[in-house]
């Protein structure tokens, strides 16, 4: 049992260096995300499958699946990413020109919406040790930014986990970020029952939460929302990683005492350097983010 979480201590280590890759990878062309066609697609490539929820508006484009509208309907989407050989660890390569070339590129093998009893099939089949990872991304994003990086974070850090993307309505734009912080608090609920779905699933044995930036607020707000209804944070989400989170310190202490006694494990990265929380600080009335805190202090 101690080596078992010794184990799982050094996992948690392990992702939170290699989620640190997220923040460094651009963004790539529109109309990205068609399933290339079998033909294409090549045995030196590696792959990536990851169940995506979002309460983005569906496109009804396969080329762009989602938009960066809001929309009061969970969707649920299961994703092949193909990752291309030779490829520098922590970067996408995204298609400089349609359809991508798997030998180069990120790019997709299939794509097929799901309904609830669907996606719990899924979870299932994909589900060999109980360990489940699920990533929220931050501020400015597309559906196939965050699809693409988690399937390359996936990949890299060879975590053994069911890897799982929830995705927010974003503008994907630095002029949009009220819309991105409303469209936040807007996911709330959506997120905060995807992940009591999870824990309430009998193969689920634990579950880690890792959010970036805004995503960072939705991950904080669900899970503070959860322990108000049910008088704790689920058992089963035992680490929550926080990266450069743009959170006031104010409200993060808040939110903080409200999760009550029984708290899943946290870790935080900050820098001391970030231009994105630079802005956020401004915006806010000069409030520090918890993601610019100093940790000798």
């Amino acid at each position: 049992m101690a080596r078992s979480k010794s184990a799982r201590r050094q996992a948690i280590a392990s992702i939170s260096a290699v989620f640190l890759t997220l923040t460094a990878c651009g963004t790539g062309p529109e109309g990205v995300l068609a399933p290339i066609p079998a033909s294409l697609v090549s045995s030196a490539a590696s792959d990536v499958t990851m169940l995506v929820a979002t309460s983005r508006k569906p496109s009804g484009d396969p080329a762009t699946l989602f938009t960066g509208e809001r929309s009061p309907a969970l969707s649920l989407t299961d994703l092949t990413i193909s990752i291309p050989p030779n490829r520098a660890p922590g970067t996408v390569e995204w298609p400089k020109k349609l359809p991508p070339n798997p030998q180069k590129d990120f790019a997709v093998i299939a794509a097929r919406n799901l309904s609830v009893p669907e996606a719990h099939k899924w979870l299932h089949a994909h589900n060999s040790n109980g360990h489940v990872l699920v990533f929220v991304h931050g501020f400015n994003n597309r559906y196939e930014d965050s699809v693409f990086r988690f399937a390359q974070f996936v990949h890299d850090s060879r975590a053994n986990v069911v890897p799982i993307l929830f995705t927010w309505p974003s503008r994907a734009s630095v002029l949009g970020y009220n819309y991105d912080k409303e469209s936040a608090n807007f996911s709330r609920t959506a997120f905060e029952r995807t992940l009591k779905a999870l824990a309430d699933d009998r193969s689920v044995t634990d579950v880690t939460v890792m959010a970036h930036s805004m995503g960072t607020w939705l991950a904080m707000e669900s899970l503070r929302q959860m322990a108000l209804e049910d008088g704790r944070v689920s058992p089963k989400i035992r680490n929550v990683i926080l990266a450069s989170p743009d959170l006031d310190v104010d409200v993060f202490g808040r939110q903080w005492t409200e999760f009550g006694p029984k708290k899943p494990k946290f870790t935080i990265t900050v820098s001391r350097d970030d231009r994105a929380l630079a802005v956020s600080r401004l915006i806010a009335g000069n409030v520090d983010r918890v993601g610019q805190a100093d940790p000798s202090k």
